[in-house]
């Protein structure tokens, strides 16, 4: 773990990429453009996070919740994760990150599905910072799946429900190989978790900024931390 000026630096990080609609709005541009420049954002901080030594980056992409958008921002954002799906995977392989999916893909067009399954497989052996996208993510959704997975294996007798542990349970989650986020930031200054990672964040500390998400940098990134590194965590203990 490596010092930025005597700071600790948190080993799993996640985001809520709020703000790129009103970043948009604010210069007269289409909610489409903010998403693009989001975007950028997220290809700096990967590297930014990689470079600090964070070993874990999950970014909430696109929620369950986001379908209900107009179409025309949807398609959008399909547009969007088509082009920027390439560069992502330059961006992984020159930093050493390897990169990794959670949500329930099945939705996406077929294209996407592949690119995403690419990006995976392509980035395997990458021994750096692994960089998790939630798409078509939603941790209710999640948490439903995971139990409709373990009711089957009670079902058929692979598991004993009376046994059932925190530990065993969060093996059929989406993130069963990431470890919970010690800090998770939510940019532009919205104050809920909407949905995301809701089994994972019951202690992680949380950090609001009221930059818009295409405005997020290092710098910002380094004062999230900082306030990380002034809080007490206890974990229910005194």
């Amino acid at each position: 773990m490596e010092d930025i000026n005597g700071l600790s630096i948190p080993s799993s990080i996640a985001i809520i990429m709020d703000g790129n609609g009103r970043w948009a709005q604010k210069r007269g541009l289409s909610r489409n453009m903010g998403h693009k420049e989001g975007c950028r954002t997220v290809e700096q901080i990967i590297e930014d996070c990689a470079r600090l030594g964070v070993k874990y980056l999950t970014v909430y992409a696109f929620s369950t919740e986001n379908w209900k958008r107009s179409e025309d921002e949807v398609t959008g954002l399909m547009q969007l994760f088509r082009y920027y799906a390439g560069r992502l995977l330059a961006k992984a392989r020159d930093n050493n990150v390897r990169v990794l999916m959670i949500g329930d893909r099945s939705r996406f067009p077929k294209d996407i599905i592949a690119s995403i399954d690419r990006l995976e497989s392509e980035t395997a052996g990458n021994t750096g910072m692994t960089f998790v996208m939630a798409a078509n993510y939603g941790g209710r959704d999640e948490i439903r799946r995971a139990a409709a997975r373990y009711a089957m294996d009670a079902k058929d007798g692979k598991t004993d429900p009376s046994e059932l542990t925190e530990e065993e349970f969060s093996e059929y989650l989406d993130t069963k190989s990431i470890p919970d986020p010690d800090l998770l930031i939510r940019t532009s200054g919205e104050l809920r978790l909407s949905n995301f990672l809701l089994w994972q964040c019951a202690y992680s500390e949380i950090v609001i900024t009221d930059v818009y998400w295409p405005d997020f940098d290092r710098d910002e990134l380094i004062r999230c931390i900082t306030e990380f590194n002034g809080r007490k965590r206890r974990f229910g203990g005194v």
